[in-house]
């Protein structure tokens, strides 16, 4: 018997890649294989995936369907001039109407008067609501959906008939005292009588200080939030506005020109020539700042869960570097190795990703239903948005966890791509380039200390948001190095105690070990702690500056939105009366003035108040 049949050649079958695209077998077998040895680990890399992509995608679904919702509501109301002329602050002399609908470039002119202020509704609370007043004749063909449509044929079936001309209700509109309801504010209105069978409803409306009732006479098609349409000479008497108007709006002929037209008309100083989506614009910019904040802040969870990914593959290449080396021997490349993580944190990224983008949807329904669009920043007042879900916007925000997960795992991926086959084998390890590492870590805190320093760009810092992830990166990467020195010097004090010498020798010579595994812990609790710190600051100096600008203990508003203030005012005798009141030792009236001295950008507010030193009160 030869020496080959009693010991016959051992045969290895392996499933390895033959290229650099078949790492995916690996993935059903060794990767599949891990995962379920270590769940909680790999959950918890899911898991920050899975919440950071939620919340962002949460936060762009609110601020996407409020914004549409705003931009519906405002074309609907605002219809399609081709120029709106207002002024910076207050109302237009009706006079100027009559001037420039005269003008042979303009085909057709519509006054309309704009008021906010509230309606009550059943059991008595204040809610906003705004009125308009147009001049029914001119404002059909530019605002179809202002267009009144009175009781009777907003109550009967549709048919050919059910138009604002038809029926004995046909002059409905030119009524001192009718309104009509858009969907939003006809749920404030009231059965004219308790228990009344009667179509006939009424609405309370704020003037002043004192309820007027209006009754409602039908309705509009305009959505958006609780809207009243008047005749404009009625709307003018019910709120002592005699002879003004908010803004006129312009359909010019074909061919005209805007700028000739503006020259020709010689419009008086504080009368301004807006365009149709400057409104829209005004709100976006107004609230642009808010929504990227807030979108950074979603994302300051992704950027977490990019540092969980690093130290999960960080920890999992290190506990299966013996087993990549062996592949590396039976045939498994540099390159394949490299990919092989890099698909792992990609799965882990699909995953979580795929839960995100369900669970963000779930959280925006959620949020608009109980906090409504703006998140409690009072940007979209009296807007009900419908949830504006886009697969474009879902696939973005799914690629971005897909994109952290894999950035966080690059690190970790380039290690098993450079792993020494025979050391590792012989569990000797690789040989750690400390000062490599160090300098990397240098370099992005020099890159955050240069990017600090950089302008805003349209107003957003984002060099700041990128400053503070340099400077994240850079601190982690310095990580090691300082974990040596803290080590070091604890070393003397426990040479004596066997388990604690044991502890910390092997952290002094395993550093970069220990900066993996704390890697996600510092990155969590030092943004948790920023963003705690820049909150406190913010909240400081509003709180600090309101103390200079309004410095009384106590103030009595008529409205709470500047625009209701303009029509909701005390009287002299009320501020005097409330003086008399016992405990009240002095009191001092104040108004608010909105001030819209760039149609494009947001307004500027006016505060009149008495100063006693206006050296030092301002």
């Amino acid at each position: 018997m030869s020496p080959n049949s009693r010991n016959p050649p051992l045969s290895v079958h392996t499933d390895l890649p033959t290229n650099s695209h078949s790492v995916w077998p690996l993935l059903r077998t060794f990767s599949w294989q891990e995962v379920l040895h270590h769940p909680w680990r790999t959950t918890a890399a899911v898991v920050a995936i899975t919440l950071g992509v939620a919340l962002a995608f949460a936060v762009h679904l609110i601020n996407a369907s409020a914004l549409s919702e705003f931009s519906t509501a405002v074309r609907a109301v605002n219809g399609q001039p081709d120029l709106e002329l207002r002024a910076a602050s207050g109302n237009l002399d009706e006079n100027i109407y009559g001037r420039v609908a005269q003008h042979p470039s303009i085909d057709l002119a519509s006054p309309v008067l704009e008021i906010s202020t509230y309606a009550l509704d059943a059991q008595g609370n204040k809610l906003p609501i705004k009125v308009l007043g147009l001049d029914a004749l001119v404002a059909a063909s530019m605002s179809p959906a202002l267009m009144p449509v009175p009781l009777a044929a907003s109550l009967s079936k549709p048919t050919a008939s059910n138009n604002p001309t038809a029926g004995d209700e046909r002059f409905a509109m030119f009524s001192t005292n009718a309104a009509f309801l858009n969907a939003n504010a006809r749920n404030l209105a009231n059965p004219a009588g308790a228990g009344s069978t009667s179509a006939a409803a009424s609405l309370s409306l704020i003037t002043g200080l004192r309820s007027t009732q209006v009754t409602v006479a039908g309705s509009v098609a305009a959505g958006g939030g609780a809207l009243a349409v008047m005749d404009i000479a009625a709307a003018q008497d019910l709120f002592g506005l005699q002879g003004q108007v908010t803004r006129i709006d312009l359909r010019l002929k074909a061919g005209s020109d805007k700028a000739a037209l503006l020259k020709d008309l010689a419009l008086p100083s504080g009368v301004q020539a807006q365009a149709p989506g400057d409104a829209e614009q005004r709100i976006s910019n107004l609230s642009r700042a808010y929504r990227v904040n807030m979108t950074v802040l979603a994302l300051v969870a992704l950027f977490t869960g990019a540092f969980l990914v690093f130290s999960v593959l960080s920890l999992s290449v290190a506990k299966r570097a013996q087993q990549m080396a062996l592949l590396g021997v039976l045939g498994l490349t540099a390159r394949q190795r490299l990919q092989l993580v890099l698909a792992e944190a990609a799965a882990l990224g699909v995953v979580g990703s795929a839960l995100g983008i369900a669970l963000g949807t779930a959280l925006a329904a959620l949020a608009m239903r109980l906090l409504g669009g703006d998140l409690g920043g009072g940007y979209f007042a009296g807007v009900a948005p419908s949830l504006q879900w886009g697969p474009l916007a879902a696939l973005v925000y799914a690629v971005l966890g897909v994109a952290a997960s894999v950035v966080g795992a690059w690190w970790p991926a380039r290690a098993a791509q450079h792993l020494p086959l025979a050391q590792t084998l012989k569990g000797l390890g690789a040989a750690a380039q400390r000062g490599k590492g160090v300098l990397i870590a240098l370099f992005f805190v020099a890159i955050a200390a240069v990017f600090i320093w950089t302008p805003a760009v349209f107003g957003i810092p984002l060099g700041a948001y990128i400053a503070i992830g340099a400077l994240l990166v850079g601190g982690i990467g310095l990580l090691p190095p300082l974990v040596a020195l803290a080590y070091d010097r604890i070393a003397p004090y426990v040479a004596a105690r066997a388990l604690p010498m044991l502890a910390i020798e092997r952290a002094r010579r395993v550093r970069e070990t220990a900066a993996v595994a704390v890697s996600g812990v510092v990155a969590a609790l030092s943004l948790a702690v920023a963003l705690t710190v820049m909150v406190a600051s913010f909240r400081t100096s509003v709180m600090q500056w309101l103390d200079v600008v309004l410095p009384a203990p106590l103030y009595v508003r008529t409205a709470n939105s500047s625009a209701a203030g303009q029509v909701l005012n005390f009287s002299g005798a009320q501020v005097q009366a409330m003086g008399q009141l016992p405990g009240v030792a002095r009191v001092s009236g104040l108004r608010t003035v909105q001030l819209q001295l760039d149609p494009a950008q947001p307004s500027v507010m006016l505060i009149a108040r008495p100063l006693d030193n206006p050296a030092t009160d301002l």
